[in-house]
């Protein structure tokens, strides 16, 4: 079996977040790119990467780009496509869109490699389980008024959530913020797991004095709480608070987790499919995180996720980012508070192509 051609589109979609109605519109989209890899023998594989902004239609140049390289390869041999391309891609690496779009490629060459054995994506990479954790995402804005943030909180319980995140950062004041996270834990309780994201907005002493005051909230992880790159300062705020720090999600590539595991940053490793190069190289931080005895969580695209969090001994939860949900035709079920691995060979998925033409960017 041979790569016979590929078909990339650019979509702006909608950001809307759908898990409850009381979650103001942002009228805002977000452009993702759609990738479909033929064979010829005719299986075809799904890809999907995307990171917004100006710089898009670069970033579907990329993944066409790197997909004619590919033509007449057997998109069997994952490593040795990822290899090929880290090769003709020149200096264009290991990071940006060279990163983004080797993810779209690679996603789209296991969703065929699994059609082709006639397995899931989790049974291929070791089906550890059939169904993984999931936590409601982006209800919970640091936007969101504090007077719709019960009401949020409450529809996320009912609709069978567990595990919700939310987000500091944005408030002028201390006590401000922790009043953020006062209602939420007032209304949902002590049994449902609360993380908190803060997408690297304070400083190392800020972490450290509003992380010591967070405590009484038991927090399941504080996110992102300094630059990303500042490997020492996240050691400093992991060694000085009790809370567990989450961190990963901005990184490109596998070569910065070795960092920040080596200088013991996180408690819980965040790896984010696009930034770090697809499934193939996914798999490698995880396996990484596990040798350090470390949990592993998804960022955004569960529909993809759920298959890597579930196939792995240590995939701790799924992020449920609804941002993506509308450009599949069916997408994995939530049964008390879990995301089911889709039992359909491969990724188990299909773009929606009314919904992808209605997005298309021409």
């Amino acid at each position: 079996m041979k790569i016979s051609g590929a078909h990339a589109r650019l979509l702006s979609v909608p950001i809307d977040n759908t898990l409850s109605p009381l979650v103001p519109r942002e009228n805002a989209t977000r452009e993702f790119v759609t990738v479909e890899l033929a064979t010829d023998e005719g299986l075809t594989g799904l890809g999907l990467t995307g990171f917004g902004g100006p710089l898009s239609p670069g970033l579907r140049q990329a993944v066409e780009a790197l997909a004619a390289l590919i033509i007449g390869e057997s998109p069997l041999e994952v490593e040795a496509i990822a290899d090929l391309l880290k090769r003709k891609a020149g200096f264009s690496g290991p990071g940006g869109i060279y990163t983004l779009a080797l993810s779209a490629i690679d996603t789209a060459l296991w969703d065929i490699k699994g059609k082709a054995f006639g397995q899931s994506v989790c049974s291929l990479i070791g089906g550890y389980r059939d169904r993984v954790p999931t936590y409601a995402s982006g209800a919970l804005m640091r936007t969101t008024p504090v007077d719709l943030l019960a009401g949020i909180s409450t529809d996320l319980v009912d609709a069978g959530f567990t595990q919700m995140k939310t987000q500091l950062g944005g408030s002028s004041t201390v006590s401000s913020e922790l009043n953020r996270i006062s209602v939420i834990r007032k209304t949902v309780g002590d049994d449902i797991d609360l993380m908190c994201d803060i997408n690297q907005l304070w400083q190392t002493h800020q972490a450290i004095s509003i992380g010591h005051r967070l405590k009484p909230f038991g927090l399941t992880w504080l996110e992102d709480v300094v630059a990303h790159d500042d490997y020492q300062g996240m050691a400093y705020v992991r060694s000085a608070i009790d809370t567990p720090i989450a961190a990963g999600e901005y990184v490109y590539g596998i070569r910065p987790f070795q960092h920040m595991m080596n200088a013991g940053c996180t408690d819980v490793v965040m790896i984010d499919l696009l930034r770090v190069g697809g499934i193939t190289q996914w798999l490698k931080v995880a396996h990484m995180a596990e040798a350090f005895n470390l949990p592993v969580v998804s960022h955004l695209i569960p529909e993809i996720h759920v298959h890597l969090v579930a196939g792995i001994p240590n995939g701790l939860t799924t992020e449920y980012m609804p941002w993506t949900l509308p450009l599949f035709e069916e997408t994995p079920e939530i049964r008390d508070g879990e995301l089911l691995v889709p039992q359909r060979h491969g990724l188990g998925l299909n773009f929606n192509q009314d919904i992808v033409k209605q997005y298309t960017i021409a």
